[in-house]
């Protein structure tokens, strides 16, 4: 691990205007993506600025949103009655995340901010047009996420809750690395008011993305049977050493049947 200055603001605002005054610095919430990178030596950055206790953990009811703070833990999403009342299948989501270390310690609004490619939440934002707050503006799910490990947040701007559409007709499945544990690819399947959403995590180099050909085909008919023919290409997986690009999209095939079912 490199050296860096660790700092403790008292306040959101202080903690965005430091960050942004500063030359590497990266917001420390849960650290459950960041401090491995660190210590691997796979990110550098010259100061911590610490959110600890200034990140909201509220989760509430607005209008037909589902708002959750960025503090809240997966293990306190996985668990709150609101959440698996109004959307059981992001609860179910947040009760699969990693190992109970790091969904005790983990944030929603960290899991974002990392944006890495097999992460769970991304295709529940793509899949439940998901927005996310930040200390100055509210940022859609298309324009939040830019890439692989990168999103539209500047330079001190820190992500403080995240709204989710409702529905109880939602599914989210995966299957895990059989050595890292970690997702080879995730699909969330939602049916919304206006039509069909299905989302794919861990699939891309890229990050998580909308599957179009099979909405198209759920919107016709919300059943397996309407996915049954559909083709991911190859060309858009990605390859490492337990899945390469003819595995994943044979995966991604697989589990929007799976999540289908599941609604």
């Amino acid at each position: 691990m490199h050296s860096f200055e660790y700092h403790t603001p008292k306040t959101l605002k202080a903690a965005a205007k430091l960050a942004a005054s500063l030359g590497r610095p990266a917001f420390l919430a849960g650290g459950q993506t960041l401090l491995p990178e660190m210590k691997g030596r796979r990110a550098a950055p010259s100061d911590l600025v610490t959110l600890s206790g200034l990140l909201s953990k509220k989760i509430k009811m607005s209008g037909d949103t589902l708002l959750i703070g960025a503090g809240a833990t997966h293990a306190e999403i996985a668990e709150d009655p609101l959440v698996t009342k109004h959307l059981p299948a992001l609860a179910d989501l947040a009760s699969q995340v990693g190992d109970p270390q790091v969904r005790h310690r983990g944030t929603l609004g960290g899991s974002l901010a990392a944006n890495v490619p097999a992460g769970d939440y991304q295709a529940a934002c793509w899949a439940l047009d998901a927005e996310i707050h930040t200390v100055t503006r509210v940022i859609s799910t298309r324009d939040f996420f830019t890439g692989a490990g990168t999103t539209a947040l500047e330079k001190g701007e820190i992500v403080t809750a995240v709204t989710f559409r409702t529905t109880n007709k939602a599914y989210f499945t995966k299957i895990l690395d059989p050595a890292a544990r970690s997702p080879l690819v995730g699909v969330f399947v939602a049916l919304l008011e206006d039509g069909p959403r299905i989302a794919v995590s861990g699939a891309r180099s890229t990050g998580a993305y909308r599957h179009e050909a099979a909405e198209a085909a759920l919107t016709q008919d919300f059943s397996v049977t309407a996915v049954e023919d559909i083709k991911t290409p190859e060309g858009e997986m990605m390859s490492t050493l337990y899945a390469d690009e003819r595995y994943r999209a044979h995966l991604v095939n697989i589990l929007i049947r799976r999540a289908v079912g599941g609604c």
